[in-house]
């Protein structure tokens, strides 16, 4: 099934740069959170009732793909390859990982895990080979899946890396983007509930570090929802409270170490669940209380739209930017140096 729709929806200028909002589709009965997008013309996004969506024109057309005997599974993973190669994982029990290599025309299990217990939050890539899943904690003990094969077959490391967790502490599977990978092992993984940490691996996470963050936190609905990191391995570790989405009191955090974390010059309009750079200095984060951007890598920021979304992501080259939510919506931003 095709759809092609572009309507020209807002725009926001900040510094001389202008924004604009495109609704490529909306008014679905699927809630979309997780997002991939490979390249410049190729995008995937997952979500409730088993539904995957792809795009292989930049966003003008859709094609709704079936993850048969899955219908029921809530997909807030996903990492794509190409336009063949996708790999999602659901939030719930029992927990799948499913691999398509023919463009989604057919899925295949490569692990699953039935304990009530489990939830996993976020997947994640270094390389087409090696790549990383992470879930809440089960008798207190981070859960963490590996894979060397390209995502065929999956590893539990969860007792060899031993990250204990306090009790309450957990990650969020709000946009799957709670876990970011670079360079040849370097993982980051932030954390929220009774309280929020950047967990750090620099050997696949094999071991790793944890840094307080001092991000709004201490209920079960706060703390870090989301990681971005650019090419100068600037962090910006953004939340807030889900349950209290207006409140934009300490819900964002800046470092450039991991160790030492600075609020921004200006506050976000209200909780988010996603962050994403679009460039080394261009940043994007969006929630329920909308979509904001910064210029100046996360420093300063202004509200562009009030409209909810749940994800948003950008290519390498930042010439393709997409964000979903709630009703089936995706829209693309298209950004105008003036």
């Amino acid at each position: 099934m095709l759809l092609s729709l572009v309507i020209l929806f807002t725009v926001g200028t900040l510094k001389g740069q202008q924004f604009k909002l495109e609704m490529l589709q909306e008014g679905k009965d699927v809630s979309f959170r997780g997002m991939s997008i490979p390249s410049d013309s190729v995008a995937w996004i997952s979500g409730t009732k088993g539904t995957i969506v792809k795009t292989t024109d930049g966003g003008e057309n859709w094609t709704w793909l079936k993850t048969e005997g899955y219908e029921d599974f809530d997909f807030r993973s996903i990492v794509a390859f190409s336009d063949k190669k996708a790999i999602i994982v659901n939030a719930g029990s029992p927990a799948v990982i499913l691999l398509t290599e023919d463009g989604g025309t057919s899925w295949k299990k490569v692990y699953s895990y039935d304990a009530k217990e489990i939830f996993y939050d976020g997947i994640s890539f270094w390389d087409d080979k090696k790549g990383i899943v992470f879930g809440d904690p089960i008798e207190g003990k981070l859960q963490l899946l590996v894979t060397e094969d390209g995502g065929n077959t999956w590893m539990n490391i969860s007792d060899d890396a031993n990250v204990q967790m306090k009790d309450g502490e957990a990650g969020f599977a709000a946009s799957g983007s709670s876990i970011r990978t670079a360079g040849n092992g370097l993982v980051w993984i932030g954390t929220g509930g009774t309280q929020a940490r950047l967990l750090f691996s620099y050997n696949y996470g094999q071991s790793w570090t944890s840094y307080r963050v001092p991000i709004e936190q201490g209920e079960e609905s706060q703390g870090i929802f989301s990681l971005a990191i650019n090419d100068q391995k600037q962090l910006i570790a953004i939340g807030g409270d889900y349950k209290n989405f207006r409140n934009n009191n300490n819900i964002i955090q800046l470092s450039t170490n991991g160790m030492n974390w600075n609020a921004p010059k200006t506050r976000l309009s209200g909780y988010k669940s996603c962050v994403d750079f679009v460039d080394d200095t261009f940043v994007l984060a969006t929630g329920t209380s909308g979509t904001d951007f910064s210029v100046d890598g996360g420093q300063s920021w202004k509200l562009l739209d009030e409209k909810s979304f749940h994800v948003v992501r950008a290519s390498e080259s930042g010439k393709l930017v997409l964000l979903a939510g709630d009703k089936g919506n995706i829209y693309r931003m298209v950004k105008d140096i003036k």
